[in-house]
């Protein structure tokens, strides 16, 4: 019996080493799995405030990208209101020019210098002369206009930017 004694003594001890061992590794594991569970929550955390980054960059873009429609639709109405203030402006040009041009005709039809047949009494001017028949603008037989124009295109050369204005 002593020897059945002894082995049961080593089998005892064995189990014992045995789950001794298996609480120590379960330990140990636990204690692995929790470091691995610590790490993957650091790692998650990193990548959610990465994408929190990333959405507000966004946000900022959105917000630029707004404001710069904004500012493309003021400038565009701003275009729009001095598009209308030159062409007003413009228009007003081309009156003051007409009102200029009659100012100037009354004025040559009053000065005595520019006008030498006319008669100061009446107002009138002598219109005997050669050129009698010929009216401002009309060829002579040479082909020559009375106005010193040669090509006649006088009327015909306007501002390009007011075409009511002739040069």
């Amino acid at each position: 019996m002593e020897t059945a004694l002894w082995i049961w003594v080593v089998v005892g001890i064995v189990v014992v080493v045995l789950i001794v061992l298996f609480l120590v590794t379960g330990q140990r594991r636990k204690a692995m799995q929790q470091k691995r569970d610590e790490s993957h929550r650091e790692k998650a955390a990193e990548i959610r405030r990465k994408a929190e980054n990333i959405e507000l960059d966004a946000r900022e873009n959105e917000a630029k990208a707004t404001r710069a429609r904004a500012d493309a639709e003021q400038a565009e109405v701003e275009a729009a209101r001095l598009k209308q203030e030159a062409e007003q402006r413009a228009a007003d040009a081309g009156s003051l020019r007409e009102d200029m041009a009659k100012q100037s005709q009354k004025a040559d039809a009053v000065d005595p210098d520019k006008n030498p047949d006319r008669d100061v009494r009446t107002g009138r001017g002598d219109r005997s002369g050669p050129e009698a028949g010929a009216d401002e603008g009309m060829r002579t037989d040479k082909g020559m206009r009375t106005d010193g124009d040669p090509h006649g295109d006088r009327d015909a050369r306007t501002d390009r930017d007011n075409p009511r204005s002739a040069v």
